[in-house]
């Protein structure tokens, strides 16, 4: 068909137009009834329903006659228009607010560029729900937090106070929990040793001061037996734990050693298999106060994160578990929050099984709201969590609560999108980023060595940041490369690792020892929290107050030191101004004094016995005869007598002579 050449040819065209629509109305009288021209005024203003619908309907202004002649006559009997008699028509409204035109009136030149341009942009900007978006379309900033902490963040004390490393461990080990422990370690060990006919020596303040010493002790200096600390010989010959405590009696502690009262946990082994039954009954006195002791003295910064720990442990309980992707598998797990920045444990609880009253929301899900129910902390939070943890129903709730969160996902996870459109294929190149936003939750897929799935509420989905990658050039070669990285997982590799840095700062001189009870290795595992957390406060205050901290082996030496002064004097061990155990800086020799350097060799003569009493003051003479007393280093036996240069306790009596039979068999004396 041709185009009309000049206006009378278009007016006649219109017209004959008009005409064939007329002369095909008369042939429809069903769709000339239903037409909205013959309506009357009344039948118009008593449909509001038909109003809204349709509008101000007119066929004739809808579309003009010479795009109907562009069109292909089967285009035409397509779009039939049903409320209006005459050929097939179809309603044309303003082309600038339309997604989509027809090929033929572009073809035309009847919309401009600039206007084509404008509906890619509407198209582009328009949100859809059904794909996932890439990084170069943008994403909107969701509102910051307000951070709003209920105490100021830090340590909670005294901020122009210089406390020691004993004053700080004894926040959490008070003379409270001291007390406590003695009265029940007492108990429990007169108990034991009434079934065995034996004598239980009471167990003071000061001689659980000084079993904590060695404990810490021993986690600095790790041997492979308790009973190789006090041992004389070579290979060992460590002064410090025999001037302490004797090795009977830190044994006999260490065996004795209870944390609850017996007949509590008599009455309630009684209830096991029934709702009443509290598996964590051995250790509920000392948990409690830790963990009050724990929130109490220090307050966290806004950044936190939450994650599982393992204590390992052999016992033959229920609540040991299997976690494959930790360094510790088997053990008794732990929930911990901590701080991202300094890694301070602010609560924790020990996972007993099922919870007495669950939410029915998951058990990831009452795990989280149980850790975050910490008094005094506030609002606008930030919370790191990894896939074990995230849900998009947990993070609504937190929002709610304001607490933004952020964590990685796993694919199906209830709430996960299931959408494919625009999704990463086999050969998408690292970096990839791909994002869809569901209201306030952000999802993220970031392809690096693996894909990486990501749910956050605090988040743009990509915020021009970058990460070095190896990746393959074109050649097939290993090159480093900067490519794209969403903030939220550089976000979550910088605060997720609180957590962790609280298990390394643990694990460098932990004091867990080998024991088959289950109950003592949380206790060693407590001792353990409260010296990592006085530790952290120790460098807080000295941030606070500008001057130089100590490092975690010289704070733990101070505090060792610290808990042996307040301790017990040893009974049955030597003396702490023992001449072989003597820590005074020796004087310089003058020209009247050569220090000793007699060799272990010399005549027999200078090996002369002497008795370890002599070098103690104030002692009753009714104890002098057995005060002080050591191992034997030849029969194993107790004796009060030493030789003075070789330093060997050795027994000299008128049953054993050990002190001549030793030097003669190291060839001393003939």
């Amino acid at each position: 068909m041709l185009l009309p050449e000049s206006d009378d040819e278009l007016e006649d065209f219109l017209s004959g137009s008009e005409i064939q629509s007329s002369s095909d109305g008369e042939s429809g009288t069903d769709l000339e009834d239903t037409s909205y021209e013959d309506s009357s005024e009344e039948e118009w203003n008593s449909s509001a329903t038909k109003r809204g619908a349709v509008g101000k309907h007119r066929c004739s202004d809808s579309v003009s006659p010479l795009s109907m002649s562009l069109r292909s006559p089967s285009k035409r009997k397509e779009e039939r228009c049903m409320c209006c008699p005459g050929p097939p028509r179809k309603r044309i409204s303003n082309a600038s607010t339309l997604p989509k035109v027809s090929s033929s009136l572009q073809a035309v030149g009847v919309f401009s560029s600039g206007e084509k341009q404008a509906e890619k942009e509407l198209a582009r900007n328009e949100p859809d729900a059904d794909r996932w978006h890439d990084m170069d379309e943008e994403d909107f900033e969701p509102p910051q937090p307000r951070f709003r902490p209920e105490r100021v963040p830090g340590p909670q004390l005294n901020r122009t106070a210089n406390y020691t490393p004993l004053e700080l461990f004894q926040l959490f080990f008070s003379t409270t929990v001291i007390d406590n422990l003695v009265k029940h370690t007492n108990a429990n060990g007169k108990k034991k040793r009434q079934a065995q006919q034996k004598h239980w020596h009471t167990v003071t303040r000061e001689d659980m001061y000084s079993f904590l010493s060695l404990v810490l002790y021993m986690g600095m200096v790790p041997l492979k037996a308790m009973t190789d600390f006090w041992k004389g010989s070579k290979l060992y010959r460590l002064p410090f734990p025999s001037s302490v405590m004797p090795s009977n009696r830190f044994l006999a502690i260490s065996r004795s050693l209870h944390i609850n009262d017996p007949a509590v946990e008599t009455a309630n082994d009684l209830k096991k298999g029934t709702p009443g039954y509290d598996k964590l009954c051995r250790i509920k006195p000392l948990y409690e106060q830790i963990l009050a002791a724990c929130y109490t003295f220090f307050h966290p910064y806004q950044h936190i994160s939450v994650d599982e720990r393992m204590v390992a442990t052999k016992a033959r309980i229920g609540l040991k578990r299997y976690v494959r992707n930790k360094p510790t598998k088997w053990g008794i797990k732990l929930f911990v929050l901590a701080d991202s920045s300094c890694g301070y444990t602010l609560n924790f609880f020990v996972d007993a099984g099922k919870d007495p009253e669950p939410t029915g929301k998951g058990r990831s899900y009452d795990i989280v709201m149980r850790i975050l129910n910490v008094p005094f902390l506030g609002k606008g939070y930030k919370l790191y969590m990894d896939n074990f943890y995230t849900s998009p129903t947990l993070f609504r709730d937190l929002l709610s609560r304001k607490i933004w969160a952020c964590g990685t996902l796993r694919p199906n996870m209830a709430g996960y999108p299931k959408k494919k459109g625009n999704d990463m294929t086999d050969k998408t190149p690292r970096g990839t980023i791909r994002w869809m936003r569901q209201g306030e939750l952000l999802f993220v897929k970031w392809l690096d060595a693996r894909q990486v799935n990501m749910c956050s509420t605090m988040h743009k989905a990509y915020s021009n940041d970058t990460a070095m990658r190896k990746v393959k050039n074109a050649k097939g070669e290993w090159t480093v490369k900067r490519v794209p990285i969403p903030g939220c997982i550089k976000d979550y590799n910088q605060h997720m690792g609180g957590v962790d840095l609280s298990d390394a700062l643990i694990s460098y001189y932990n004091v867990l020892h080998k024991t088959l009870k289950w109950y003592k290795t949380l206790f060693y595992h407590f001792v353990d929290i409260a010296t990592v957390n006085a530790f952290i406060l120790h460098k807080e205050m000295c941030k606070l107050q500008d001057r130089p901290e100590l490092k975690q082996k010289a704070f733990r030496e101070q505090l060792i030191l610290s808990l042996a002064g307040i301790g017990s004097t040893p009974r049955r061990s030597a003396p702490q101004n023992h001449p072989g155990l003597a820590v005074a800086a020796p004087a310089a020799p003058s020209s009247s004094q050569v220090p000793d350097t007699t060799p272990p060799t010399a005549p027999a003569s200078s090996h002369l016995p002497a008795y370890f009493v002599e070098h103690m003051n104030d002692v009753t003479p009714r104890f002098r005869a057995t005060l002080g007393r050591r191992t034997c280093v030849l029969c194993k036996r107790k004796s009060p007598v030493y030789c003075s240069t070789c330093k060997k306790t050795l027994c000299f009596t008128s049953l054993r002579n050990c002190y001549r039979d030793w030097h003669r068999s190291n060839s001393i004396c003939t």
